[in-house]
């Protein structure tokens, strides 16, 4: 029981973890799950929208610094 609320508490560390959204981009696809057109597009969407929130993250925090 004591174990499973020190997991729950989340940490700073937590909050910027960003390795399954570096992840997300280089994997590799999996042989045993049906690829659809619209499951290629949604993923390709999703990627597209992480990028642009990245840039725009980036755009901000260089603008507030310069």
């Amino acid at each position: 029981m004591a174990e499973k609320i020190k997991r729950e508490k989340n940490t700073l560390g937590d909050y910027f973890a960003f390795g399954e959204v570096i992840t997300y981009f280089f994997r590799k696809p999996d042989p045993n799950r049906k690829t659809t057109f619209n499951l290629r597009m949604m993923h390709g969407i999703n990627k597209i929208s992480i990028i642009m929130f990245l840039l725009g993250v980036i755009y901000l925090i260089a603008k507030r610094l310069f």
